[in-house]
């Protein structure tokens, strides 16, 4: 039986041509492999990114930023993937690395739980996203 989770989240991305590549690239390792779109409430294409139970949708925006984007403002601070070891955390951060992304922090154990093991970056937009490994939880 499945468990009760997130079933998807859907980002407003200035440029899906730009970050379409990176997240299905950044995601893939981890299981991401299923790429769709459908139609939006306005018309939009949103792509959708599946991978082992949950999707992030991108979408477009139309309207023009206010601001640049401020994470301590209502809305999403952080988004975080799980990883299945720390190997793969220090391999997509290695992957980050190489394509000139803004890391916040190298990998490395925090204190959230044991075990608790994770890198902190920026997607293209600047929204902040994690991969963290946790030993116990598995990535289906």
């Amino acid at each position: 039986m499945r468990s009760s989770g997130i079933h998807h989240v859907d980002l407003v991305v200035s440029s899906i041509e730009r970050s379409l590549p990176f997240y299905t690239e950044l995601l893939g390792p981890l299981g991401f492999h299923r790429v769709s779109e459908v139609e939006g409430e306005r018309g939009e294409t949103i792509w959708y990114v599946g991978g082992p139970g949950t999707t992030v949708g991108l979408r477009e925006a139309q309207t023009p930023a206010a601001a640049e984007y401020d994470r301590y403002s209502v809305g999403l601070h952080h988004l975080a993937f799980e990883a299945p070891s720390r190997a793969h955390v220090d391999e997509r951060a290695e992957w980050l690395r190489a394509r000139g992304a803004q890391l916040e922090s190298e990998p490395q154990e925090y204190t959230y739980t044991t075990g608790y093991y994770a890198v902190f970056f920026f997607d293209p937009d600047g929204l902040k996203l994690e991969i963290v490994h946790v030993p116990g939880l598995t990535a289906a």
